[in-house]
């Protein structure tokens, strides 16, 4: 029996042994009461996002303005990283590390303030964008969001460049390595800087925004959606997502339908030939008549108008009708030109003639002689 309390004894002190050695000189009980530490940071954390955010919510909804709301956005998700960074340098400075390790953890929980302080900077982009939307009288939407999306990175770079001085990697000689890097990707990288210089003279020619049905012959045709840097997405009009890169956009001639003015509609209205003058001239009265009334046509000086008699066709007198509708819409252009289509029939019906359709006319001038004709000729030969 003694022996075995030996034994027993003998295990308890290598457990306490264990238990006071721990991970890298600290014991386990005082890595778990750094956990606790931690874990009481991420419970506050869960308190701070239900009372206090929740009444800050409840008063930013009160408020008229929306700059409030737009900090409230930008700094939530940072300020809950908040009690993680807290958390973390509480239970590291708990555990009082040293040598190497006081110096690896004292950098992290830098690192960890640097994330903090940025990740609120690169929401904040956002709001203040939002409070600069008055340059857009200057500036385009999509300078704006090139502006954006250029902040939005130096952000990042910026933030990256402090983390790595904080962990003593310089900087500079980085920078400058990639200059010499750079000429010698250069070459190889010409038809990105030809993309993002042609998306530059896209954006300050204004050539195209966010929204227009634009035409490249030949490369797209479609709702513009987004202009990158190297690339501008156009959507076509069965849905399908078309990345066109930017030079083909400033090199070849852009359709840019969405800045029409007005739409035009010029059609030849081919009558039968057996149309009398006086019916001509009536179809063309009424239609000249319909175009004057109805609200969905532009009138001159604004824009031409025309109802004419064009020329003599082969098979018809074609009457021109050139006009432009106030609406550039598609689908409202194909309704306006539908009931144009409907008056110009009643008109030409009622006028009591018809439309012409390609045909042919056959004159002879003799006709061949009928039997009893060709006997009556041979007799009269043999007379």
């Amino acid at each position: 029996m003694q022996g075995i309390a030996g034994n027993f004894s003998d295990y308890w002190d290598l457990v306490k042994d264990v238990w006071q050695t721990g991970v890298l000189g600290h014991s386990i009980g005082d890595i778990l009461i750094a956990i606790g530490i931690f874990g009481v940071f991420y419970v506050l954390r869960g308190l701070f996002t239900r009372f206090v955010l929740a009444i800050a919510d409840r008063w930013v909804d009160r408020t008229e303005t929306k700059i409030d709301d737009y900090i409230r956005d930008a700094i939530r998700s940072p300020l809950r990283f908040l009690f993680f960074a807290l958390g973390f340098f509480f239970a590291t400075e708990y555990l009082a590390f040293e040598d190497v390790a006081r110096t690896f953890t004292e950098n992290l929980n830098r690192s960890l303030i640097i994330v903090a302080i940025f990740w609120a900077l690169y929401n904040c982009v956002g709001p203040v964008s939002q409070g600069i939307k008055k340059l857009e009288r200057v500036l385009t939407p999509e300078i704006l969001d090139w502006l954006i999306a250029g902040a939005k990175t130096a952000v990042v770079l910026v933030a990256a460049a402090t983390i790595l001085q904080t962990w003593g990697i310089q900087v500079a000689p980085i920078i400058a390595g990639l200059g010499l890097f750079g000429v010698a990707v250069a070459l190889g990288a010409q038809d990105l800087f030809k993309n993002l210089i042609g998306g530059m003279s896209i954006l300050i020619e204004r050539r195209f925004g966010f929204g227009d049905w634009i035409k490249v012959n030949g490369v797209v045709e479609g709702t513009v959606e987004k202009i990158g840097f190297r690339s501008t997405l156009v959507r076509q009009f069965d849905k399908a997502p078309v990345y066109v890169p930017n030079q083909h956009l400033s090199d070849n001639a852009v359709i840019n339908y969405s800045a029409m003015t007005y739409r035009r509609i010029s059609w030849k209205i081919g009558v039968e030939y057996r149309t009398t003058h006086e019916q001509l001239q009536r179809i063309c009265d009424d239609i000249r008549a319909y175009l004057a009334s109805a609200d969905d046509f532009v009138q001159p000086p604004f824009a031409p108008l025309f109802v004419r008699i064009d020329s003599f066709g082969a098979s018809s007198i074609d009457i021109m009708v050139y006009c432009f509708t106030r609406t550039t819409v598609w689908g409202e252009w194909l309704e306006v030109k539908e009931a144009l289509a409907y008056r110009i029939k009643q008109i030409v019906e009622g006028a009591g003639t018809g439309f012409a359709f390609p045909s042919q006319s056959i004159y002879v001038e003799t006709l061949p002689l009928s039997a009893d004709e060709v006997v009556a000729a041979r007799k009269s030969d043999d007379a």
